[in-house]
């Protein structure tokens, strides 16, 4: 299935889409911490930065993290040598009233974190099937905190791995025409 852009755009947005065929392949150090350099460099409000992230890179971490994720998601997300979790400060740090940009601040800083992540060669995969009573419990998070998001990040793999309904799935999606974006 082949994309169809209108536009001439940036190699990383051409390219990016979200696989779910992990390589079990560890992701460098280095790499790791230039995804999250890319995320705070993102915009916000009042420039808040609001983006928090609880990163589980090594085997207690990603076992515990792999654990939150619903059945479906662990099925193929488990391979996946790097799991992001997404959370976003509720409140203004500033003022202490309420910050309702909180979470498009915090997907803007995944956007950037993913398109850094394609120009490095890896692959990522945000996810929402996961049980944010369970990250709450597990990882120590507050109320004060909306909990988003979980970010699988790695290489690519052997898409025989997956199920055959994942496998039947390991293809880019195909996009809304612009006209139909707009109110």
């Amino acid at each position: 299935m082949e994309r169809k852009f209108n536009h001439e755009l940036m190699t990383e947005i051409k390219e990016r889409w979200s696989p779910r065929a992990f390589s079990d392949n560890p992701v460098p150090e280095e790499d790791l911490m230039a995804l999250l350099e890319a995320a705070r460099y993102a915009p916000s409000c009042s420039n808040e930065q609001p983006w928090r992230f609880v990163v589980a890179a090594d085997q207690e971490k990603l076992a515990r993290m792999r654990e939150v994720l619903d059945s479906g998601n662990q099925k193929w997300a488990n391979h996946a040598p790097v799991l992001i979790l997404v959370a976003a400060e509720k409140k203004f740090l500033k003022k202490g009233t309420d910050n309702r940009w909180c979470c498009f601040d915090a997907g803007t800083a995944w956007g950037y974190l993913s398109l850094e992540a394609q120009r490095r060669g890896l692959i990522t995969h945000g996810m929402g099937g996961f049980s944010v009573d369970k990250v709450r419990e597990t990882f120590n998070i507050s109320d004060r905190y909306e909990v988003i998001a979980v970010i699988a990040v790695g290489y690519y793999g052997n898409k025989d791995q997956l199920s055959e309904y994942n496998r039947d799935r390991e293809h880019p999606g195909t996009r809304k025409e612009i006209e139909e974006l707009l109110l």
